[in-house]
């Protein structure tokens, strides 16, 4: 008899939450209330929801994406989270990854950057009525939430205007930071929701700003890399220590997939379960409220997608088990796909893990090929004695089949991911994939040709 998944009768952390990015992967309106029970079997009781252009947006309907939800389609998959006992926490950005509203035509204005509409300027007329606006229409459409996250992280060139770079300097950065969102937490305040924020602005904060945010609303600690207890990065222990002796409730935030690279297919199962891990130490430590378990699907939004949801199921049940007891299940990754199998999930997962494998190696195979073809091809063009050689002309021939592999898996994984990944972001991503690939396979094609003509024809066809 297999092992059980989960051993301990009782959760190391009150709050096991789980992400949706969904400015990339995201679910179709039926797959995203089918994950649902995924979730559930996994023993997460939250879902941190990203919404970006995925939201039915009023404030701007421009703030939509192709592929949006509609407002029931919203209510649809809050109804159902209810009835499992998971609690929805939405995100809305208020500083940082910004580029859904600022790359609109006409809120340029309310950029920290002209040219760049990553961070909102602090200090603009109507910047915080928008974040307002955006945060009222989440909560109107999802009524009895308890916590709200406001994001507002990596914000690097918060202080770059002149305007805020004058405000830093006479206050302080904490001080610019909490101008503008303390009106935000009132808000929620006052509605009984509690606001979360990520942490990573406040590690240089004075303790006047950390003493003035604890009353306030919570921080999120994240980090996806080396455990937070043996890290020197901006989540290691002496900043959690910090937060929690200035009476901070904390939350925690690893990742079961979307950090291992930002063009990755497929999450790395052991680094995923020992960031998991590392966090699970640090909650029982602290005291911590929650753990999420973030899934990042693109590493900002104007940046190519990754790790689609559905080809990295194993990881989020394997991670869920870890916040749930503390350690992995006794059976391994088998045992958490031999858990899909008891929900009817498995066989359609093992299609789109094969999938993102096939379409992984492919790209790494003919991206080997390119650079093989653009060293040889400099030896023949810098040295005539070089040209015609068969090198050459082979890395064409072996380049010409690796886009054609990865085309065939391109239209694997469309197949296997049909139903399951809203359609404009499916084609999208199996385009980044190939075209890139092709395109860069036809300028070095035609640059063998032109310096020889003869030994192309004769050799290439």
């Amino acid at each position: 008899m297999s092992e059980p998944l989960f051993r301990n009768a009782n959760p190391i952390v009150p709050v096991r939450g789980v992400h949706l990015d969904l400015k990339g992967c995201p679910p179709t309106p039926q797959r995203l209330v089918s994950l649902l029970p995924v979730v559930a079997a996994a023993r997460y009781n939250a879902v941190l929801v990203e919404w970006e252009d995925m939201f039915p947006w009023r404030v701007d309907e421009r703030f939509r994406g192709p592929d949006a939800y509609t407002l029931d389609d919203v209510r649809r998959f809050a109804a159902a989270a209810a009835e499992l006992g998971i609690e929805i926490i939405p995100l809305v950005q208020c500083l940082g990854h910004m580029e859904t509203p600022l790359s609109v035509p006409g809120y340029e204005r309310l950029r920290e950057v002209p040219h760049d509409a990553f961070v909102l300027n602090a200090l603009a007329d109507g910047a915080r009525e928008l974040v307002q606006r955006m945060v009222d229409e989440v909560a109107a459409a999802l009524p009895g939430l308890r916590h709200f996250h406001l994001g507002g992280d990596e914000a690097a060139s918060m202080g770059t205007h002149p305007d805020t770079r004058a405000y830093v300097e006479k206050h302080g950065k904490g001080a610019l930071y909490l101008q503008h969102v303390e009106p935000i937490l009132a808000s929620l305040n006052a509605r009984g929701i509690r606001p979360i924020l990520w942490h990573d602005m406040m590690a240089e904060w004075d303790d006047a700003a950390l003493d003035a945010l604890a009353a306030r609303a919570d921080l999120l600690t994240w980090g996806y890399g080396d455990p937070p207890a043996t890290t020197g990065d901006h989540y290691g222990v002496k900043h959690i220590e910090r937060f929690h002796d200035h009476g901070i409730t904390l939350w925690g935030g690893g990742a079961y997939k979307g950090a291992n690279g930002h063009n990755v297919d497929r999450p790395d199962l052991e680094s995923r379960q020992r960031n998991a891990l590392g966090w699970a130490r640090v909650a029982e430590r602290f005291g911590y409220a929650g753990i999420v378990a973030t899934a990042w699907s693109r590493y900002s939004t104007h940046m190519v997608q990754c790790e689609p949801i559905d080809a990295a199921l194993d990881s989020l049940v394997n991670v869920g088990v870890i916040l749930h007891d503390g350690e992995p299940p006794a059976g391994g990754i088998d045992a958490c796909v031999d858990a899909l199998r008891a929900i009817g999930e498995r066989e359609r997962f093992e299609a789109c893990r094969g999938a993102m494998a096939e379409l992984s190696a492919a790209r790494a195979a003919a991206w080997r090929d390119v650079q093989s073809l653009r060293e040889q091809a400099w030896l023949s063009g810098a040295d005539p004695r070089r040209r015609g050689s068969d090198p050459t002309f082979h890395y064409v021939r072996s380049l010409r089949g690796g886009v054609a592999r990865v085309a065939a898996a391109g239209e694997a994984a469309a197949s296997a991911f049909d139903g399951l990944m809203a359609p404009c972001a499916l084609a999208e991503y199996v385009r980044s994939r190939l075209e890139p690939l092709r395109q860069e396979a036809e300028v070095l094609e035609a640059e063998v040709k032109a310096f020889d003509p003869d030994g192309y024809a004769a050799i290439v066809g």
